[in-house]
């Protein structure tokens, strides 16, 4: 219905101040934004893009070494080992290095974070501070 058939009908609608912010959060979504939004929005950006990539890999590098490491575990600690037919007396022979790769891959996670993060930050630099100039001109 257009707004002269809603007026004849007695009919009106009006949105609380809640249901207006929402309205105008996915306007905004679709409508195109001002350059220095542009700005603002590319900056928080490649920000976070710094420390999401690091997160990442060293989460895999973390999970992966608790998860070997704990396999590393289940070779000692269980009857695995002879169910996989190494045999007794090679189940803390297999199991100790196991353990010992798992446990290095997952103490290798913060130092490959901060790593990373140190070379992302070093490369986005010379544009996070070109961006952050333009903005607080």
């Amino acid at each position: 219905m257009d707004n002269k058939n809603q007026k004849q009908n007695g009919f009106t609608y009006t949105y609380s101040a809640k249901e207006q912010a929402e309205l105008k959060r996915i306007r905004d979504k679709y409508t195109s934004p001002t350059e220095d939004e542009d700005k603002m929005a590319r900056l928080r950006r490649l920000d976070a893009s710094v420390t999401n990539t690091a997160q990442a890999v060293a989460l895999v590098f973390g999970i992966t070494g608790v998860l070997i490491l704990g396999f590393g575990m289940s070779l000692i600690l269980t009857d695995f080992a002879e169910i996989l037919g190494f045999g007794e007396t090679m189940e803390m022979v297999i199991g100790i290095p196991v353990g010992v790769v798992g446990g290095i891959l997952a103490s290798l996670a913060y130092p490959i974070y901060n790593a990373i993060v140190k070379a992302k930050r070093k490369k986005l630099a010379p544009e996070i501070i070109r961006l952050t100039d333009e903005l607080m001109k």
